[in-house]
């Protein structure tokens, strides 16, 4: 009777060199922005009986048609194609109409129902997963090598509204060896909903 064969982990490249993110094929943006749409209209329903047995059984179908085309990390597009909003990243409040440089970058950013807290704010815990998403974006542009998250300090400010388009813009502070310091606020027109000063430290070869 034949062994079953042992599964190994692919052996993944070296993470601070650039990796090759697959080309998204055509109607790949739309299934991210239909997910998009299914996370916030999941957050805000409250079907009967029969509406939420079809929807679990549709979301399902869906699950085991994707599940075919599964790949390892090296080799996925979400959260890392350049040329697709959110880099085709599910979990992130969307930031468009960006506008960035190698020292600075400024955006619009909406949360979605999905993000909700409660009283039409957003989860705390979306603002600084939206700041470590933009300021690191910043800290490796220009050419600049990978970096990680050392730290990242929020201070809330205001409520931030969910279901509107807010503005949110990150700089850098200082580059000092492997170390860069960014700042970044989010704001509801004038007023300030929240600010963030994160600090990102350049990976050595053969660092995670």
């Amino acid at each position: 009777m034949p062994q079953p064969q042992e599964v190994t982990d692919p052996i993944p490249p070296n993470w601070w060199r650039s990796r090759t993110t697959p080309v998204p094929p055509a109607g790949y943006a739309e299934m991210i922005d239909a997910a998009r749409e299914l996370q916030d209209r999941i957050a805000a329903a409250v079907p009967d009986e029969h509406a939420a047995t079809e929807a679990a059984i549709g979301i399902k179908r869906v699950a085991d048609l994707l599940a075919r085309f599964e790949r390892d990390e090296w080799s996925q597009i979400s959260g890392f194609s350049a040329d697709l909003p959110g880099r085709g990243s599910t979990l992130l409040p969307l930031v468009r109409d960006v506008v960035m440089d190698d020292k600075s970058v400024r955006g619009r950013v909406r949360f979605g129902r999905f993000h909700l807290g409660g009283n039409g704010a957003a989860h705390g815990g979306t603002i600084p997963l939206v700041f470590d998403d933009l300021l690191g974006r910043l800290s490796g542009s220009g050419g600049r090598t990978v970096a990680r998250t050392a730290y990242l300090h929020v201070d809330y400010r205001s409520i931030t509204p969910v279901e509107k388009d807010l503005d949110i813009e990150a700089w850098f502070v200082s580059e000092e060896g492997r170390k860069r310091i960014l700042r970044g606020t989010l704001r509801d027109g004038a007023t300030l909903c929240a600010e963030a000063e994160g600090l990102f430290v350049q990976l050595r070869p053969g660092q995670h």
